[in-house]
């Protein structure tokens, strides 16, 4: 059972999907940084890819994503062909260094394109990069999915496809402007499985307007009866300043911060108890699921794609927004699709913004990830100190423990794991503050 202790909840902290986070990217690292990096690279470097395509057919609105609407075809085209673009100047780049593991196309919705865009995009991937059998992912919207596409991702050899659920609740669908009934998700897994597409996720949400236990019951009970092979559960976050289309939400019956707890604790037993292995504090996956074996032999990661088996230090991503990793560099391409297009028809690359951390943060980011990941962390002598001082109040309410040097999550403290990782975040915790340059610790949102 999870305890509730609201003050250590009250402050929000990052998803710590990169450390350092995107809100701490300055202008002042970009393009220059990231060709300099590429050119780094050494042969046969494992890498990931991800490819954005920030356009759905219909815009829900709860979501915080970079996308918009596909209903312009020649938007459409000109991304396309600017997509293709920065992933040929990219490999060109690299000249055969590099070995791509694993393919991931995100958005949005890259169903939002035409199955035959995608299979020409995915083409010229494989075609300008060292690529054997990788695993190749995508995100799909249930509601425009077809037997085409089943068809298609089949034969492009796709191994996983993700599919955007949130809720089977239709009064709570209807409230976030994501109607999609129950039957459509059926016949989605239907045709996949049928193309033998067995490895299938779900995206689920609590914390929805109007959502109560016995909605979230429901919508975990179908889940259930459907098998998807890894579900994740998110906490909906309200926040209408910075996402305008979340506007359109009625915020007067959004669950209360103690609901939400309530509502997270019983997706996660519910889960646990259907036989899904908990991975980190909110993603799940059947025991026959490769991120399963990875949480058991300790090899899970966190990316911008969340919780992963995927083990390649470095992540190339094309198309607006995007973000790369390297060692030594993060780096995010130009948000607006527009502005995205130019910078790629003009022969440059796409990174504007980003950060280059040093040792010091490496290191805060490999304990931030131990955590997040593993639920434990040796720490060396020089840091061990100050941050068994910091703890205290974690460790005096039985969610964390110590052997000798080692901090260890205790049973139940998966939804404190975030802000227990938080104290070492050098822009915003309290163990040993960084000393970086101030401009990147101005203020802004937690990602």
């Amino acid at each position: 059972m999870w305890t509730y202790h609201p003050d250590l909840l009250a402050r929000p902290v990052p998803r710590y999907t990169s450390y350092p986070t995107a809100a701490d990217f300055v202008d002042q690292v970009g393009e220059t940084e990231y060709a300099e990096a590429l050119d780094r690279m050494a042969s046969a470097t494992p890498l990931s890819l991800y490819v954005h395509i920030p356009y759905c057919d219909q815009i829900c609105w709860y979501c915080g994503c970079n996308t918009g609407a596909a209903n312009r075809k020649h938007r459409l085209t000109d991304y396309l062909t600017a997509l293709r673009a920065e992933i040929a100047m990219v490999a060109k780049r690299l000249g055969g260094r590099g070995r791509v593991q694993h393919i991931a196309f995100g958005g949005g919705s890259p169903n939002a394109i035409t199955p035959v865009d995608f299979v020409r995009l995915l083409d010229r991937i494989m075609t300008v990069f060292d690529c054997s059998r990788p695993e190749i992912s995508i995100e799909i919207d249930p509601r425009t999915f077809t037997s085409e596409w089943a068809l298609v991702l089949a034969s492009s050899e796709v191994t996983r496809v993700s599919l955007g659920v949130q809720t089977f609740a239709p009064h709570i669908q209807a409230a976030i402007g994501r109607v999609q009934p129950l039957e459509q998700i059926e016949q989605a897994m239907m045709g996949l499985r049928m193309r033998g597409i067995e490895a299938i996720n779900f995206d689920l949400m609590y914390g929805l307007p109007g959502q109560t236990l016995h909605d979230l019951n429901a919508t975990l009970d179908e889940t259930i009866r459907l098998a998807p092979s890894r579900i994740a559960l998110f906490g909906y976050a309200h926040l209408p300043a910075m996402i305008p289309r979340q506007r359109r939400i009625d915020a007067s019956n959004l669950p209360d911060d103690l609901a939400r707890f309530a509502q997270a604790q019983f997706g996660y037993e519910k889960l646990t108890q259907a036989g899904y292995v908990p991975i980190g504090f909110d993603h799940f996956a059947l025991p026959s699921d490769p991120l399963a074996a990875a949480a058991r032999e300790n090899r899970v990661n966190r990316n911008f794609q969340g919780f992963t088996h995927d083990g390649a230090s470095t992540l190339l991503g094309f198309g607006a927004s995007a973000i790369s990793i390297l060692p030594g560099l993060i780096v995010q391409n130009e948000k607006n699709a527009g502005p995205y297009r130019t910078l790629v028809s003009a022969g440059q690359l796409a990174a504007t913004r980003g950060v280059a951390p040093g040792p010091e943060e490496a290191k805060r980011g490999d304990i931030i990830n131990a955590i997040l990941c593993r639920g434990r962390v040796t720490l060396d002598n020089k840091i061990l100190p100050t941050a068994r001082a910091a703890l205290t109040k974690f460790e005096r309410r039985g969610l964390l423990f110590w052997e000798d040097a080692t901090l260890v999550l205790a049973e139940g403290a998966q939804p404190y794991a975030r802000v227990i990782a938080a104290q070492f975040d050098g822009y915003r915790g309290s163990i040993q503050p960084h000393s970086g340059p101030a401009s990147l610790h101005s203020a802004a949102p937690a990602c």
